[in-house]
């Protein structure tokens, strides 16, 4: 995975439309898909997980899993947010970079 991180917070995002017109800036559109699949996929697991062991509270291989998943989601959230920008008003940054963006329908992805 070869993405170019942005510690600094001064995302310069520069993309334009759906068909991932990028001028200077690259912003690899199926790299940005595939680990918001990923980060979801293991959001879902740990749900599961974590429904799993309300009724199973001994299960030391579930609970092993669900710190697994839990600490590899919170990693690949930190490795997206500091390249494609924030996923939660959450996120720490040093400028409010919400209105640096296109909103969605602006994409057209809405």
């Amino acid at each position: 995975m070869q993405i170019r991180e942005n510690r600094n917070c001064d995302c310069n995002m520069e993309v334009t439309n759906t068909e991932c017109e990028q001028p200077v800036n690259t912003v690899d559109c199926d790299l940005r898909r595939e680990m918001m699949c990923e980060i979801q996929g293991l959001e879902f697991a740990i749900n599961e997980l974590a429904l799993y062991l309300d009724t199973h509270p001994e299960d030391q291989r579930a609970l092993c899993l669900h710190r697994k998943y839990a600490k590899k989601v919170k990693d690949l959230k930190d490795k997206y947010q500091r390249v494609y920008g924030p996923l939660t008003i959450n996120y720490p940054c040093n400028k409010w970079r919400w209105l640096e963006e296109p909103w969605p329908w602006e994409r057209g992805n809405f």
